[in-house]
């Protein structure tokens, strides 16, 4: 049975996906995580839920680094796609 991992490998029967969302972005659950935690902030007018969201990037920053060494490693072509496509924020980062 599969579940939810803090440091999740790629399965065997994997395919690379980059269409849809993954166009746009690497990370889209990622990313939508931390957009809402920032307009979350934003929302409440509170510096200390920014810093928080601030928190929340760095950490998906590192351990999407992590799940990027993995997927470079099954899926060659992980590499192409990854010059092209920004990490966390569309366009941006």
């Amino acid at each position: 049975m599969a579940g939810i991992s803090p440091l999740p490998v790629p399965k065997n029967s994997a395919t690379l996906v980059v269409t849809g969302a993954y166009r746009l972005v690497r990370h889209p659950i990622y990313s939508g995580i931390i957009f809402i935690a920032f307009g979350w902030g934003l929302w409440v007018n509170s510096f200390l839920t920014i810093g928080y969201a601030v928190l929340l990037f760095i950490f998906f920053d590192v351990k999407s680094g992590y799940e990027e060494r993995l997927l470079v490693e099954k899926f060659p072509e992980y590499v192409t796609y990854r010059k092209r496509v920004k990490k966390l924020l569309p366009f941006i980062f």
